[in-house]
């Protein structure tokens, strides 16, 4: 196709051009926006971000590549990483599914592709269909950010009907996590138990939620300074580029979850030529990123809440914690009050037993469990089950934590004024007290983080030749109008909504009516009908929730028998990377 020219761009006395057409040799790398200054590095950092935002803006419009950021030594070389060298997983269920684990060396900072290189952990299972039938590689995130994704390798055995037997399967951990090098962690025991409340009803608590947030930011700089400001959306974007460059591809397929579908938009805004086929489940609303997308989260975080309590009500023969679905709220948080003033087993207080019950905000999965831990509680003043949830939820130290504050605390800009934080947090408890303060301070690092916050980027999807889209009507973790949002921008995009349904991210899960249109889509690139209007093109019906029966202990018989397709290993990986 030949070179057109369709525009350009004067920026810093220089004049770029963008091209329609085949990629060029001017390309911008995403190092380029955080370059090192003896002096005046923060603000230099922050306009060459600036910068890069509006060329990525003015390229995407034009249909082209986006010309290159620059500041004072002009274009920054390209990039081009050594292959991987694949051996054996020390993983054990990597090993016996037949996969091969290896590093990629990338540039800390691709502004200086010759400077310092870390290590990005990388696994591979190759495809088993005949030659022929080979459909390229299938990079999946589990999202987070801050999930380790090396394992989801292990994603094309739950595709139905063998349709992922065509792809290599590649799962990775991001950089600074999990058996990447190096890894980021700040304060190892820092979701220890007896931490203080959350909802901020009175001067101390707020003083000490505010010194807990400071402090924790603090530990992060002084942990690694130099990491700290590398990671980011569009850093890892740089990284799978490198990535499909190292296995020798000219594009790639991708499947993300949850935070790992705006992973997917930002490498498709940026490499729409490059991206295949694409699979986004749980799709992150764009406009939203991240402080708005949180107070979003906290009103649909109470209503899932609201649910699982009208189910535990209509459950009350199994666990005799109320007859409806107010009485069993009320129960939750009489329950919350007392663990404030006296924590149960001296360990789980009113901030450990609100973790506990989010998780069920994120699905039906474990709703008997956390019931079970409830009820053992209220009846037997029993606090063990909530605790063995709670240490469960926490058992691998801070690493996720750290690598999700540095990538949200630095994708877009945070409010720095705590009035404001105050403010929004107070108006949207009032309607929604489950979670919000909860969440308030579980981003608060972000008000003192270190690092220079970006500008956030527009997505566009216009140059992307299909995308299957994913999204449950309840989904709390991401919302469903940020599902509507993206079809919108990727107009060749085909979503498919699950009425009434409340997990978070829960495609390739034994539910057909989802499973096999992802199947049809990875086999021949068939997507649903796209239809007119602001909707679903397809609709499906949720998984159903679980029947705990008419006994206490029935539903921990049940929790033996698996409800879906999806192997443990993969729910493993999908759930570390949630909070």
């Amino acid at each position: 196709m030949p070179i057109t020219l369709v525009g350009s761009l004067r920026t810093e006395g220089r004049t770029w051009t963008s091209f329609a057409g085949r990629n060029t040799k001017l390309r911008w790398t995403v190092g380029e926006q955080r370059q090192h200054h003896e002096s005046g590095r923060a603000s230099e950092r922050k306009r060459v971000r600036k910068n890069l935002a509006v060329t990525l803006i003015v390229g995407v419009l034009a249909g082209g590549p986006v010309p290159p950021a620059t500041g004072a030594t002009g274009v920054a070389p390209e990039f081009e990483p050594a292959p991987i060298r694949w051996g054996q997983c020390g993983d054990g269920k990597l090993r016996r599914a037949g996969a091969e684990c290896g590093f990629l060396r990338v540039p800390l900072d691709y502004a200086r592709p010759n400077g310092r290189k870390i290590s990005l952990a990388v696994s591979r299972i190759e495809h088993t269909s005949p030659e022929a039938e080979y459909q390229g590689l299938m990079l999946v995130n589990p999202g987070g950010p801050g999930g380790s994704g090396r394992k989801l390798s292990l994603l094309g055995g739950a595709v139905p009907g063998a349709a992922g037997s065509t792809y290599d399967w590649i799962g990775f951990d991001p950089r600074g996590v999990g058996a990447s090098r190096p890894a980021l962690s700040c304060e190892p025991d820092h979701f220890s138990t007896d931490r203080p409340a959350y909802v901020p009803d009175g001067e101390g608590v707020e003083r000490k939620r505010l010194r807990r947030g400071a402090d924790y930011a603090t530990a992060c700089a002084r942990a690694a300074p130099e990491l700290l400001e590398h990671l980011s959306t569009t850093e890892t974007v740089e990284d799978m580029e490198s990535l499909r460059k190292a296995l020798g591809r000219e594009r790639i397929n991708y499947y993300g979850f949850s935070y790992g579908t705006y992973l997917g938009q930002v490498y498709a805004t940026r490499y729409p030529r490059r991206v295949r086929r694409l699979v986004l489940d749980g799709v992150v609303d764009p406009r939203k990123v991240w402080y708005r997308s949180n107070l979003e989260q906290d009103l649909a975080f109470d209503r899932v809440f609201a649910r699982y309590t009208d189910w535990i009500a209509e459950h009350h023969s199994a666990y005799h914690l109320g007859r409806t679905g107010e009485e069993v709220r009320r129960r939750y948080y009489q329950r919350l009050t007392e663990l404030d003033r006296a924590p149960a087993g001296g360990v789980i207080g009113s901030a450990e037993w609100t973790d506990i019950f989010l998780r069920a905000g994120y699905g039906t999965r474990g709703w008997e469990r956390i019931a079970e831990a409830f009820a053992a509680l209220v009846h037997e003043h029993d606090p063990e089950p909530a605790k063995r949830l709670y240490e469960a939820a926490h058992s691998q130290g801070d690493n996720s934590y750290a690598v999700y504050l540095a990538i949200e605390c630095t994708d877009a800009e945070w409010p720095k004024r705590w009035s404001t934080w105050r403010t929004d947090h107070w108006r949207v408890y009032a309607r929604a007290p489950f979670e919000t303060w909860g969440n308030a301070w579980y981003n608060a690092p972000c008000r003192t983080w270190s690092a220079p916050a970006g500008d956030r980027l527009r997505v566009s999807g216009d140059d992307v030749s299909g995308a299957l889209l994913i999204n449950q009507e309840f989904d709390a973790a991401t919302p469903y109008s940020g599902a509507l949002e993206v079809r919108r921008r990727f107009p060749e995009s085909a979503l498919i909504g699950v009425r009434s349904g409340v997990t978070h991210s829960g495609s390739l899960s034994g539910n057909a009516c989802v499973d096999d249109r992802i199947a049809a889509y990875l086999a021949d690139g068939e997507l649903p009908e796209r239809k007119r209007g602001d909707r679903a093109d397809v609709v499906c019906a949720p998984l159903p929730a679980p029947d705990p029966g008419s006994e206490p202990n029935s539903g921990a018989k049940r929790r033996s028998e698996p409800r879906t397709t999806q192997p443990t290993v993969l729910r493993t990986a999908l759930r570390s990377a949630r909070r």
